[in-house]
């Protein structure tokens, strides 16, 4: 496998970030994720678009974009596959030990990984923890991603695949990695990005492609919502089938295949929507 890092294709087994790097000592980096079929990545200028404001919001210097572009298009015409998982990550470089940023300059690390497509419908927990929406990083989307990996690991606990939080203040946020939609009345809402939630480019799209409403959810609206359903790179549109205890059995529900089937025709017809 090849990796790209600082200007340039490495092999994998080659591919070394210092262990003074500060991505790795304390979490200061920024990433992007992108499905990527048959050797193309799926909505490269959004995604470039949330890893420069995320630098941005970290303090970090703006990525340079053509360099990212090209280090995309390098891996995954290095690594032929028919479905994967781009990885994009932006960290504050080598550094010293704490806090402090060094004078190297960041680190820029792209690699593809295999995926396997996500099936038509999942279950989901929801967990104790809350997002802070008014945090430093609050939609920023940062390699400080270990609240989510805790999380993650009780949803697989629980034989789900993801993990839903609300905000401090018992509105319905995020998952670990997705975004969620309910639908009330035959109508989807997900929530606006003043609850905290990250600013996904697949909700974005399948808000603005669906008609889907920026609504503030109370918690409790998993538990009288007539269908559910998650967006995100590698899952596209996928129904919900249960939340904890709650079943849905008709899992798709008419809203949630409509969104399905359009997201997937609009999203072969550009493959890299502005």
């Amino acid at each position: 496998m090849k990796i790209w890092l600082d200007g340039m294709l490495r092999d994998a087994a080659d591919a070394r970030v210092s262990v003074l790097d500060h991505g790795l000592t304390v979490g200061d980096g920024v990433f992007e994720t992108l499905k990527a079929e048959h050797g193309r990545a799926f909505a490269v200028s959004r995604h470039l678009d949330r890893l420069a404001s995320s630098a941005r919001g970290l303090g970090l210097p703006e990525p340079d974009r053509d360099e990212v572009r090209h280090a995309c298009a390098a891996v995954l015409a290095a690594n032929p596959l028919p479905f994967g998982r781009l990885r994009v990550t932006y960290t504050g470089g080598p550094s010293p030990l704490g806090s402090d940023r060094g004078a190297a300059g960041p680190t820029l690390v792209v690699a593809l990984g295999e995926a396997t497509p996500a099936p038509p419908s999942t279950a989901v927990i929801t967990v104790p923890w809350v997002r802070n929406e008014r945090g430093a990083l609050t939609g920023l989307k940062t390699t400080s991603y270990a609240e989510n990996v805790l999380a993650l690991s009780r949803a697989r606990e629980q034989g789900a695949s993801e993990a839903l939080f609300a905000n401090t203040v018992g509105q319905l946020c995020e998952g670990t990695g997705s975004n969620v939609f309910v639908v009330l009345d035959g109508v989807a809402h997900t929530p606006p990005l003043s609850s905290g939630c990250l600013a996904g480019v697949t909700r974005a799209l399948a808000a603005e492609w669906t008609g889907a409403r920026e609504t503030e959810l109370p918690w409790d609206v998993l538990e009288r919502a007539e269908e559910i359903f998650l967006t995100s790179t590698l899952r596209d549109v996928q129904a919900v089938h249960r939340v904890d205890g709650r079943a849905l059995p008709a899992a798709p529900g008419p809203v949630t295949a409509e969104a399905m089937r359009v997201f997937a025709e609009r999203a072969a017809a550009d493959p890299d929507p502005r």
